[in-house]
Protein backbone atom coordinates (compact mmCIF):
# COMPACT_ATOMS: atom_id res chain seq x y z
CA UNK A 1 0.00 0.00 0.00
CA UNK A 2 2.88 2.66 0.85
CA UNK A 3 4.50 1.53 -2.41
CA UNK A 4 1.63 2.73 -4.37
CA UNK A 5 1.22 5.85 -2.44
CA UNK A 6 4.65 6.77 -3.78
CA UNK A 7 3.54 5.59 -6.87
CA UNK A 8 0.62 8.05 -7.12
CA UNK A 9 2.37 10.97 -5.03
CA UNK A 10 5.27 11.05 -7.59
CA UNK A 11 2.59 11.25 -10.12
CA UNK A 12 0.79 13.76 -8.74
CA UNK A 13 3.61 16.34 -7.60
CA UNK A 14 5.19 18.48 -10.24
CA UNK A 15 8.95 18.14 -10.75
CA UNK A 16 11.22 21.03 -8.89
CA UNK A 17 12.51 23.74 -10.68
CA UNK A 18 16.52 23.17 -11.23
CA UNK A 19 17.39 25.87 -9.77
CA UNK A 20 15.12 27.08 -7.01
CA UNK A 21 13.89 24.23 -5.96
CA UNK A 22 10.30 25.05 -5.92
CA UNK A 23 7.66 23.03 -7.61
CA UNK A 24 7.54 24.05 -11.53
CA UNK A 25 5.47 21.71 -14.40
CA UNK A 26 8.06 23.59 -16.97
CA UNK A 27 11.67 22.50 -16.15
CA UNK A 28 12.14 26.22 -14.99
CA UNK A 29 9.48 27.77 -12.56
CA UNK A 30 8.42 31.52 -13.83
CA UNK A 31 10.43 33.38 -11.95
CA UNK A 32 13.99 31.42 -12.97
CA UNK A 33 12.35 31.46 -16.65
CA UNK A 34 12.00 35.19 -16.56
CA UNK A 35 15.53 35.65 -14.97
CA UNK A 36 17.26 33.34 -17.78
CA UNK A 37 15.28 35.42 -20.31
CA UNK A 38 16.61 38.26 -18.54
CA UNK A 39 19.86 37.30 -19.59
CA UNK A 40 19.83 37.08 -23.33
CA UNK A 41 21.57 39.89 -25.46
CA UNK A 42 19.27 42.45 -27.42
CA UNK A 43 22.09 42.10 -30.48
CA UNK A 44 23.53 38.58 -30.21
CA UNK A 45 24.26 38.84 -33.69
CA UNK A 46 26.79 41.84 -33.65
CA UNK A 47 29.72 40.10 -33.83
CA UNK A 48 28.88 37.92 -36.49
CA UNK A 49 31.50 39.22 -38.69
CA UNK A 50 34.73 38.68 -39.55
CA UNK A 51 36.65 35.06 -40.64
CA UNK A 52 35.07 33.32 -37.75
CA UNK A 53 31.51 35.02 -37.10
CA UNK A 54 30.45 34.44 -32.99
CA UNK A 55 26.31 34.37 -32.28
CA UNK A 56 25.91 34.79 -28.25
CA UNK A 57 22.62 34.46 -27.07
CA UNK A 58 22.84 35.73 -23.85
CA UNK A 59 25.11 36.96 -20.62
CA UNK A 60 27.16 34.49 -19.00
CA UNK A 61 26.45 36.20 -15.51
CA UNK A 62 23.90 36.19 -13.46
CA UNK A 63 20.98 33.17 -13.51
CA UNK A 64 22.33 31.47 -16.60
CA UNK A 65 25.37 30.88 -15.23
CA UNK A 66 24.30 28.81 -12.42
CA UNK A 67 21.91 27.00 -15.07
CA UNK A 68 25.07 26.27 -16.78
CA UNK A 69 26.47 25.07 -14.15
CA UNK A 70 23.72 22.79 -12.75
CA UNK A 71 23.33 21.44 -16.71
CA UNK A 72 27.55 20.54 -16.35
CA UNK A 73 28.12 19.63 -12.82
CA UNK A 74 24.93 18.68 -11.28
CA UNK A 75 23.37 16.26 -13.67
CA UNK A 76 20.56 18.29 -14.57
CA UNK A 77 20.64 17.43 -18.38
CA UNK A 78 16.92 18.62 -19.02
CA UNK A 79 18.01 22.02 -18.79
CA UNK A 80 19.51 21.51 -22.28
CA UNK A 81 16.07 21.77 -23.86
CA UNK A 82 14.47 25.14 -23.22
CA UNK A 83 18.05 26.72 -23.02
CA UNK A 84 18.65 24.80 -26.49
CA UNK A 85 15.66 26.06 -27.66
CA UNK A 86 15.47 29.91 -27.24
CA UNK A 87 18.68 29.64 -28.69
CA UNK A 88 17.47 28.88 -31.73
CA UNK A 89 14.94 30.65 -31.69
CA UNK A 90 17.63 33.59 -31.31
CA UNK A 91 19.24 32.61 -34.27
CA UNK A 92 16.29 32.05 -36.82
CA UNK A 93 15.16 35.92 -35.72
CA UNK A 94 19.06 37.20 -36.72
CA UNK A 95 20.66 35.39 -38.52
CA UNK A 96 19.46 34.48 -42.17
CA UNK A 97 22.25 32.37 -43.77
CA UNK A 98 22.30 28.68 -46.23
CA UNK A 99 21.64 25.51 -44.54
CA UNK A 100 24.41 24.29 -43.18
CA UNK A 101 25.59 21.51 -40.24
CA UNK A 102 25.61 21.95 -36.65
CA UNK A 103 28.54 20.65 -35.10
CA UNK A 104 28.59 20.87 -31.04
CA UNK A 105 32.36 21.07 -29.60
CA UNK A 106 33.03 17.28 -28.25
CA UNK A 107 34.22 16.26 -24.78
CA UNK A 108 36.93 13.44 -24.15
CA UNK A 109 35.46 10.02 -24.07
CA UNK A 110 36.81 9.90 -20.61
CA UNK A 111 35.00 13.06 -19.42
CA UNK A 112 31.41 12.08 -20.57
CA UNK A 113 31.51 8.69 -19.20
CA UNK A 114 31.70 10.40 -16.16
CA UNK A 115 29.32 13.06 -16.66
CA UNK A 116 27.08 11.15 -18.89
CA UNK A 117 26.77 13.62 -21.78
CA UNK A 118 28.21 16.19 -23.59
CA UNK A 119 25.70 19.25 -22.82
CA UNK A 120 27.15 21.12 -26.08
CA UNK A 121 25.20 18.07 -27.72
CA UNK A 122 21.93 17.93 -25.94
CA UNK A 123 21.95 21.80 -26.41
CA UNK A 124 22.60 21.16 -30.30
CA UNK A 125 19.88 18.67 -30.41
CA UNK A 126 17.02 21.19 -28.98
CA UNK A 127 18.55 24.06 -31.12
CA UNK A 128 17.98 22.01 -34.43
CA UNK A 129 14.77 21.38 -33.35
CA UNK A 130 14.31 25.25 -33.11
CA UNK A 131 15.86 25.61 -36.36
CA UNK A 132 15.55 22.54 -38.61
CA UNK A 133 19.15 22.75 -39.08
CA UNK A 134 20.77 19.48 -39.52
CA UNK A 135 23.41 18.14 -36.30
CA UNK A 136 26.67 16.11 -37.38
CA UNK A 137 27.02 15.52 -33.14
CA UNK A 138 30.24 12.73 -34.20
CA UNK A 139 32.05 14.98 -37.12
CA UNK A 140 34.48 16.18 -34.60
CA UNK A 141 36.86 14.14 -32.03
CA UNK A 142 38.43 15.06 -28.80
CA UNK A 143 40.96 13.16 -28.81
CA UNK A 144 43.45 14.40 -25.80
CA UNK A 145 42.31 15.21 -22.14
CA UNK A 146 42.73 18.33 -21.02
CA UNK A 147 42.67 20.69 -18.37
CA UNK A 148 38.98 22.66 -17.49
CA UNK A 149 39.86 26.09 -18.93
CA UNK A 150 37.81 28.34 -16.53
CA UNK A 151 41.00 27.29 -14.05
CA UNK A 152 43.64 28.94 -17.41
CA UNK A 153 44.91 32.49 -18.65
CA UNK A 154 44.64 33.20 -22.32
CA UNK A 155 47.85 32.08 -23.07
CA UNK A 156 47.37 28.38 -21.44
CA UNK A 157 43.61 27.96 -22.81
CA UNK A 158 45.73 27.83 -26.63
CA UNK A 159 48.31 25.38 -25.05
CA UNK A 160 45.69 23.17 -23.37
CA UNK A 161 43.79 22.91 -26.52
CA UNK A 162 46.94 22.08 -28.82
CA UNK A 163 46.08 18.97 -31.04
CA UNK A 164 43.15 17.78 -28.68
CA UNK A 165 40.46 17.53 -31.44
CA UNK A 166 40.15 15.24 -34.88
CA UNK A 167 37.51 15.03 -37.62
CA UNK A 168 36.09 11.52 -37.88
CA UNK A 169 36.87 10.54 -41.23
CA UNK A 170 33.29 9.05 -42.02
CA UNK A 171 32.37 12.91 -42.06
CA UNK A 172 30.66 13.55 -45.51
CA UNK A 173 28.94 16.59 -45.38
CA UNK A 174 31.62 18.82 -46.54
CA UNK A 175 30.67 21.19 -49.30
CA UNK A 176 28.61 23.66 -47.18
CA UNK A 177 30.86 24.32 -43.99
CA UNK A 178 29.41 23.49 -41.01
CA UNK A 179 28.62 25.95 -37.72
CA UNK A 180 30.03 24.54 -34.06
CA UNK A 181 28.21 25.11 -30.87
CA UNK A 182 29.73 25.25 -27.54
CA UNK A 183 27.67 26.24 -24.41
CA UNK A 184 30.23 29.20 -23.05
CA UNK A 185 32.62 31.90 -25.33
CA UNK A 186 35.21 33.01 -23.04
CA UNK A 187 38.10 33.57 -25.30
CA UNK A 188 37.49 31.97 -27.89
CA UNK A 189 40.10 28.81 -27.56
CA UNK A 190 38.14 25.99 -27.64
CA UNK A 191 36.51 26.92 -30.91
CA UNK A 192 39.18 28.28 -32.05
CA UNK A 193 41.51 25.43 -31.80
CA UNK A 194 38.49 23.22 -33.22
CA UNK A 195 37.74 25.59 -36.37
CA UNK A 196 41.25 24.95 -37.21
CA UNK A 197 40.85 21.20 -36.95
CA UNK A 198 38.10 21.20 -39.86
CA UNK A 199 39.87 23.68 -41.76
CA UNK A 200 42.73 21.76 -41.90
CA UNK A 201 40.77 18.69 -43.22
CA UNK A 202 39.35 21.45 -46.15
CA UNK A 203 35.66 21.79 -43.88
CA UNK A 204 34.60 25.64 -44.41
CA UNK A 205 33.55 26.79 -40.55
CA UNK A 206 31.51 29.29 -41.31
CA UNK A 207 30.63 30.43 -37.57
CA UNK A 208 30.49 29.89 -33.78
CA UNK A 209 27.46 29.45 -31.95
CA UNK A 210 27.24 30.36 -28.31
CA UNK A 211 25.23 29.55 -25.46
CA UNK A 212 26.40 32.45 -23.33
CA UNK A 213 29.46 34.64 -22.89
CA UNK A 214 30.66 37.12 -20.80
CA UNK A 215 29.20 40.70 -21.45
CA UNK A 216 31.29 43.31 -23.45
CA UNK A 217 32.54 46.43 -21.23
Amino acid sequence: MLKLWKSLSSLLIAPACPLCDRSSPQCFCRDCDRQLRACAFDRPASDWRGDLPIFAGANTEATLKRAIAQLKYNAQPQIAQPLGFWLGEAWRKNVQMPTCAIVPIPLHADKQKQRGYNQATLLAESFCQATRLPLVSDALWRIRSTEAQFKLGAIDRAQNLASAFAVNPAFRNRSAGVLLLDDIYTTGATVRSAASCLQQQGIRVRGVIALSRAAKL
